[in-house]
């Protein structure tokens, strides 16, 4: 049997390395944190060859003293935790002391810094027995790391392409610039300047690095209760994409992948997004450090809540709010700029923080927490969405009066004011009885009535179902129709809970059944297709579902049955009842599929459809 032995420092420190060092941008990420701990105000960060030959981070932080220099490279050596006390509540992205020794036992590594008041500053690089040697630096620290693996080549031949490397590092100096929008932040690849990030309000910041599409698309989300805080923004559902990587989260500060945010996000994303489409949100969670475990991966990138589930309904909560907004007077539509490049600056007035229904945010007493140089980032999560509210809105509406369309049919259009009128205006006319068209303030509104008639259905239902008041509506002559034997045994063995869906239907005979009475709320549907849709939902799923995860699916087939169907011809009073409706109703944007329900064509873009003014 081989003896026991103690393993070697430089041994102990490139098997820590494989846990910390993954790839260049796993050193990168931790070289930024250091710098932002460090208090700086600019980083500079050059990458050659993807990060693999060279990553050089320059910041005018708080500096490294002389003496403390060659301590920085020992394992397990920092300053941001001395007790068992700071790593339980710990404030700092780095807090370690393992990064800078694990790269120094993988590649060439060279520091330089100068202390603040220092005469001037010190050099060490990363060599067995290396001394500081004077150095010329006005102020902050250079790291500078050549050559990665270039002592374990087994580990460089599963590093990927340049290109690939370089673009895990853009992204992680993208993700470390969204934290702190105060701090400006510059990167240069292979010689070449890619961008150059200015300090700014946390919204530009997220408009620079995100885009000016993301921002305009999204809705500002702003949410307080206890020890938590959550700010940032959330993809309208209509404008959601298939991409799986556009969600960006932090906690206190730091990007994690949290598959309980995740699972609140997609529950809360649930009946509100079309097909596989994917939420895109930029999120910051503040939290009682105390409440939260970071230590729980050696990148950082995942942590443990002392209170899961707490955090899980509070994230939930608050972007099902945000989502349920109804429609405002100054919000704006949902796919207004479709076929618009946003403009830099502006924001879609679906964008407006708190204008969730009878929600006010709770504001904790003020508590002295001591965050140290990461205070800065914790003020920046407040600051999003109220943010939100200073950027410009497009305000370029004002038109000369427009013209009165003749009548078509029976529509009838009336004198209306300009501005005072409804976010969905009036109805002017249906088309191909599928569409309705109306004007408001701003230009054309579109509506597809059945996919709105659907949602206000499903949202009714829902209310009714929960407060356990859905009306019934008796049918002067029973729907009977034809089904099988399990059928008509479903019926007999979920009669109690057909009648809390305002069902009544009861057998006829072997093979038939007849619907005797339905939900107010559906009465202008089809009752024998709406039968079978929810025995079919009952036979596969069965009541104890059905209570639980199925119950909303149920709901939203019973609205798209009971909805009102396409060519059916509308009345103005009836199509201008809709829109009414459509403004009071949670959600109103999209219909139970997550498919859009309005659109709105501005005066400027209609202008620019018909070349006015070119």
């Amino acid at each position: 049997m081989p003896h026991i032995a103690r393993l070697p420092d430089l041994l102990i420190s490139q098997i820590a390395a494989g846990e910390v060092v993954e790839r260049p941008a796993s050193v990168l990420k931790e070289l930024l944190e250091n710098s932002l701990d460090a208090g700086s105000k600019a980083i500079q960060v050059h990458l050659e060859e993807g990060g693999i030959k060279l990553i050089r981070i320059t910041d005018d932080g708080c500096g490294i003293a002389k003496d403390e220099l060659a301590l920085a490279l020992t394992r397990h050596a920092t300053s941001k935790i001395s007790t068992l006390d700071d790593l339980e509540s710990v404030a700092t992205l780095g807090f370690r002391g393992e990064a800078l020794a694990s790269v120094a036992s993988v590649a060439r590594l060279s520091l330089t810094s100068r202390e603040r008041g220092a005469a001037h500053a010190w050099k060490l690089r990363g060599e067995p027995d290396a001394q500081p040697e004077p150095a010329a630096l006005m102020a902050g620290t250079v790291v500078e790391m050549r050559d990665l693996y270039y002592n374990t080549p087994a580990r460089r031949k599963f590093l990927k392409s340049d290109s690939t490397e370089f673009a895990h590092c853009a992204d992680a100096v993208r993700r470390l610039a969204l934290t702190r929008p105060d701090v400006a932040v510059s990167l240069t690849h292979n010689g070449r300047s890619l961008f150059q990030l200015a300090p700014a309000d946390p919204a530009r910041r997220i408009a620079d690095i995100l885009g000016d599409d993301f921002l305009g698309a999204a809705r500002a989300v702003e949410a307080a209760a206890g020890p938590l805080t959550l700010a940032g923004f959330a993809i309208d559902p209509t404008r959601a994409t298939d991409a799986k990587d556009g969600q960006y989260v932090f906690v206190n500060g730091r990007f994690v992948r949290d598959k309980v945010i995740g699972h609140a996000l997609r529950e809360a994303y649930r009946d509100v997004l079309h097909g596989s489409r994917q939420p895109a949100v930029c999120l910051f969670l503040a939290i009682d450090p105390a409440l939260v475990d970071v230590n729980v991966h050696p990148a950082k990138t995942e942590v443990r809540f002392r209170d899961s589930r707490a955090v899980h309904q509070f994230v939930f909560h608050a972007i099902q709010r945000t989502l349920a907004a109804p429609v405002q007077a100054d919000t704006a539509p949902t796919l207004v700029e479709r076929d618009t490049a946003a403009v830099h600056g502006q924001k879609s007035a679906n964008f407006t923080p708190g204008s969730a229904p009878n929600f006010t945010p709770y504001r904790p007493e003020p508590r002295q927490a001591s965050l140290g140089v990461a205070e800065p980032a914790a003020a920046a999560y407040l600051a999003f969405a109220r943010a939100a509210q200073s950027i410009p809105t497009n305000s370029s509406y004002a038109r000369e009066a427009a013209p009165q369309f003749a009548p078509v049919g029976n529509v009838v259009t009336e004198e209306r004011p300009e501005r005072d009128g409804p976010p969905l205006g009036y109805a002017l006319a249906q088309l191909h009885g599928i569409y309705i068209l109306a004007q408001n303030a701003r230009g054309l509104i579109l509506v597809d009535m059945h996919a709105a008639h659907e949602r206000i259905l499903y949202e009714k239902l829902k209310t009714a179902f929960d407060q356990r008041q859905i009306a019934t509506q008796n049918l002067l002559i029973p729907a009977v129709f034809s089904a099988d034997a399990l059928d008509v045994a479903a019926v007999e063995e979920h009669a109690e809970a057909l009648a809390d869906l305002g069902f009544a239907i009861a057998p006829m005979g072997p093979n038939q059944l007849a619907v005797r009475a339905v939900p107010a709320l559906l009465q202008s549907g089809d009752p024998a297709a709406l039968a079978k849709s929810l025995i079919a939902e009952l036979r596969e799923h069965g009541i104890t579902q059905l209570a639980t995860a199925r119950r909303n699916e149920l709901l939203a087939t019973m609205a798209c049955h009971g909805a009102v169907r396409a060519r059916r011809q509308l009345t103005v009073p009836e199509m201008n009842a809709l829109l009414r409706q459509m403004e009071e109703t949670e959600r109103a944007g999209q219909c139970n599929h997550g498919r859009p329900t309005w659109t709105e064509l501005s005066m400027d873009q209609l202008d620019k459809l018909f070349l006015r003014g070119q």
